[in-house]
């Protein structure tokens, strides 16, 4: 699939800092988005510690397939013509994991600022549980109310009961929300012909570095 690159521009606001303006997407680049949101995050709490491991496995997955598709939405790249190795949601590792983390490695840094503004921001919010479980099971099981709903209080209950997982959910969460936004502002942009910016929450303080999975340094760039 070769699709012409979305491009971009940026602007300096004096109260909201630096703005980014999506160019109008390509239907088949905007397609991408609701598929790289469908994932099987769990619909009941296991006690055991494979649940918990399969999340920041999957956590890790949706991070890093929603940056390589933000990368081609910004310009960052060429869409590939076999995209067999985003879809799949084995274990991320190997060849596949070159292909996704070198993709992401591409989103431009004003655009990646955009991630990790929202991610910043909702580790600090004391209701981050209720923000990222409605979106995160919604998107995913968008045809089914039931299974998103399961999901919803199950992921809740994850980033309620365990503090190491909120960072990656978080990120997961950042990553496909910008992905989201930007299609979002381009939309706007298609529609009426004037400049919508991505929407994006205030920049918190980063998490402690212990709470920082290497994944996510690298993915986000953090060091």
């Amino acid at each position: 699939m070769t699709i012409p690159a979305c491009l971009f521009g940026v602007r300096d606001d004096p109260h909201l800092g630096r703005r980014v303006f999506p160019h109008p997407v390509a239907p088949e680049l905007a397609g991408l988005v609701p598929r790289i949101h469908r994932a099987g995050w769990p619909v009941w709490l296991d006690p055991g510690p494979r649940m918990l491991r399969d999340v920041l496995d999957l956590s890790r997955l949706q991070t890093a397939r929603a940056l390589a598709v933000l990368s081609w939405l910004s310009g960052g790249g060429e869409v590939p013509g076999d995209l067999s190795w985003l879809w799949s949601e084995r274990r991320l590792t190997g060849p596949r994991q070159r292909l996704m983390y070198g993709a992401a490695a591409r989103v431009p840094d004003d655009v990646l600022a955009l991630v990790v503004a929202n991610w910043t921001w909702v580790l600090g919010n004391r209701l981050g549980g209720q923000v990222t479980a409605p979106y995160l099971a919604g998107t995913a099981y968008a045809d089914d109310g039931y299974a998103a709903a399961q999901a919803t209080v199950t992921l809740m209950r994850i980033w309620e009961r365990h503090a190491e997982a909120r960072p990656a959910l978080g990120a997961a969460w950042a990553a496909g929300r910008t992905a989201a936004d930007w299609c979002k502002a381009g939309e706007l942009r298609a529609a009426y012909g004037r400049e919508a910016p991505v929407f994006t929450y205030p920049r918190g303080s980063l998490p402690p570095s212990v709470g920082i999975r290497p994944w996510m340094s690298r993915l986000l760039r953090l060091v």
